[in-house]
């Protein structure tokens, strides 16, 4: 999700208010008594809060331990200049932490907290959803997350700075973490941190991340093999690491070509296909992807020189693969964007499909433009997991405060080293590939996500220019959802058998 970041509220002498560290006693069955916190030293930079739950999983009982906390990030004098909230979960009883996975996750923006891969995908708590993942309605409501990852690795969600209840200390000034490489240095001086006071530097260590997540994860897997710390794996959901796939700035005509498969995927789920290529899904992505790698790309290519009997057959070719009307086509010189192609889908139904989800679908609220004027696969489900995880702080795990806990947040952010062109975090990630030894990379693309789409993060695996024994270590999968796979019900127990596959597999046997 590609949002901009952030809001700044003061941090004074006291990180936050002392009734964060307030532990209630245990109000059902689901939680036994709070343990007090205990810093490792007496700095007032490491407030938390840790509680004792159980849920349910598949028939059988799965006890942790939810803390919830804080942690000061300081610069080279030692002067705070950042809070950073998180919440970890640790499956109990203890394991040995050399053996015992730690996975570190986020979601993306930039400028979104965690709460997205928190109560949506592995998280012992969830958003309840139908299984179809469709929009909810209030009142809300959280279940057991049958689906967590805390039965293969331990877990923290990580809020970034100006996200969720972390906060820049007072005086600080946005630029210092608003931006790829400042974004990198805050990130890692937390994990260093939570590896220390925690004492998780034995553990095979793991980087999951969504959507600018995964930009994040890319470029850590790097910064911090420079800082001494080796992961063992990087979980990519929805991903994007090179942003000339997706960004349409003038005279990039990449992005058209890599869209056109998602269009042809919603053409289908919609039934906006002709009946040869509405009758077998996986003819039709064929078709879609072969296009756009080759013919697409050329009648693109050569702009106005394209011949008049050329530029004909490829608007019959994209309105036969996009179920978009030729004269529209036409209009838009051979290049509809994804904001044009939810709008123009339906619009004879009066309707809009969604960016993040593109199966769902509501009313145009605005019928003057060419362009959707909302988002359904967004909107309705901020409302439900900025509540949920309101509740769910408070009530389940005892960390109370007056701050508000910001889902998502705006700013300006620096995208650092692309200069005039675009942020591109393949070479990161291929040096932490050729660095790290048995380093896996595991992508995960939803087939209906119109926000990072799949024929996108092919293009990248395809090019991040790594020879074939080091090619083996990444695989790709494909799921029947959206930006957000884990909303989807099956393809919520897919990710959650592929995570824990990924991550066995990921850590080499004792030797």
């Amino acid at each position: 999700m590609r949002f901009a970041i952030a809001l700044v509220l003061l941090l004074g002498t006291t990180v936050l208010p002392a009734s964060a560290q307030k532990a209630e006693s245990d109000k059902g069955p689901d939680t036994r008594k709070a343990e007090a916190p205990a810093p490792k030293d007496k700095a007032a930079d490491h407030l938390s809060v840790t509680e004792h739950h159980q849920i349910t999983v598949h028939g059988q009982p799965l006890q942790y331990k939810a803390t919830a906390g804080t942690l000061v990030i300081r610069d080279d004098a030692g002067k705070p200049i950042a809070n950073m909230f998180f919440i970890a979960y640790e499956k109990e009883p203890k394991e040995s932490a050399a053996t015992r996975p730690l996975t570190f996750l986020f979601n993306g923006g930039p400028g979104s907290s965690s709460v997205w891969l928190h109560l949506g995908a592995a998280g012992p708590k969830r958003v309840g959803l139908d299984e179809t993942g469709d929009r909810p309605s209030p009142p809300y409501r959280l279940v057991d997350n049958e689906e967590t990852w805390l039965g293969v690795a331990d877990m923290v969600f990580i809020d970034p700075v100006g996200t969720g209840f972390s906060r820049m200390a007072e005086g600080q000034k946005p630029e210092t973490f608003y931006g790829y490489t400042q974004d990198l240095r805050s990130v890692s001086q937390f994990i260093r941190l939570y590896l220390t006071r925690y004492e998780r530097w034995a553990s095979p260590k793991f980087l999951a991340g969504e959507s600018y997540g995964t930009t994040r994860a890319s470029g850590l897997s790097n910064w911090l093999l420079n800082e001494g710390i080796s992961v063992n794996g990087v979980i990519l959901i929805s991903c994007v690491l090179n942003f000339q796939t997706i960004e349409f700035g003038p005279g990039d005509d990449l992005p058209y070509a890599l869209y056109l498969p998602s269009y042809t995927a919603l053409a289908w789920y919609h039934k906006k296909l002709p009946p040869d290529l509405q009758a077998d899904r996986a003819k039709a992505l064929a078709e879609a992807e072969d296009y756009a790698k080759h013919q697409y790309l050329t009648d693109l290519a050569a702009g106005n020189d394209l011949p008049a009997d050329a530029r004909a057959a490829a608007v019959k070719k994209l309105s036969r693969l996009t179920g978009i009307d030729e004269k529209f086509i036409a209009r838009a010189n051979l290049r509809v964007d994804p904001s044009e192609f939810r709008k123009q889908l339906l619009i004879d139904d009066g309707q809009i499909i969604g960016r993040y989800d593109g199966r769902l679908m509501a009313e145009e609220r605005n019928a003057r433009y060419n362009a959707a004027s909302s988002d359904p696969s967004y909107e309705p489900f901020l409302g439900a997991y900025s509540a949920m995880f309101n509740e769910y702080v408070r009530s389940d795990l005892k960390f109370e405060t007056d701050i508000r806990y910001d889902v998502l947040s705006g700013k300006n952010w620096d995208f650092g080293p692309a200069g005039t062109g675009y942020l591109n975090v393949t070479d990161q990630l291929r040096a932490a590939l050729v660095g790290i030894p048995n380093l896996r990379v595991m992508f995960c693309s939803g087939v209906y996500d119109l926000a990072t789409p799949f024929a996108a993060t092919k293009y990248t695996g395809s090019h991040l220019n790594i020879g074939t024994d080091t090619a083996k270590r990444i695989s790709q999968g494909f799921y029947d959802s959206g930006h957000m796979i884990y909303h989807h019900g099956k393809d919520r127990e897919k990710l959650r058998n592929n995570v824990e596959a990924f991550i066995r597999d990921s850590i080499p046997p004792a030797k």
